[in-house]
């Protein structure tokens, strides 16, 4: 896996990544940033979110559950020193469909935080305390 950083300016810069997408990386303006796109640390939180989330979309489409939505909400603590790393994340996922089967869903966030998703792993190991719950909605 690649990626390039490449400065646009001020605290900006344009990420791609090996497969050609980028985004757009910048600083807050008492950085000398311009706020037109997320901070790196926000983007390796979002990046942990999507990795499980995928991880927990596939499990649950394997299972035949008929999901209509899945939404996960990612809160994060950092240390007050520099650097100011994740000390805590807690992951929710709001999971909403057709006849879910409970036993499913929590099989599915448990598999994905305990043996696939390499973000979540990899920042477990790295000292970061890492939970995750989950609620189940109906489909209308």
């Amino acid at each position: 896996m690649k990626a390039t950083i490449d400065w646009t300016g001020g605290a900006s810069f344009r990420a791609t990544s090996g497969t050609g997408h980028s985004v757009q990386l910048d600083g807050p303006p008492d950085h000398g940033g311009e706020d037109k796109g997320p901070r790196p640390m926000e983007m390796l939180l979002m990046g942990l979110g999507g990795c499980s989330s995928f991880d927990v979309m596939s499990i649950l489409q394997k299972s035949r559950q008929d999901v209509t939505g899945c939404h996960a909400e990612l809160s994060a603590e950092r240390a007050d020193a520099v650097p100011a790393v994740f000390t805590r994340i807690h992951l929710h996922f709001i999971v909403t469909g057709r006849n879910l089967k409970e036993n499913l869903v929590k099989r599915a966030v448990s598999l994905s935080a305990e043996k696939y998703c390499s973000a979540s792993i990899m920042l477990e190991k790295a000292g970061v305390e890492i939970t995750h719950d989950y609620e189940i909605r109906d489909a209308d």
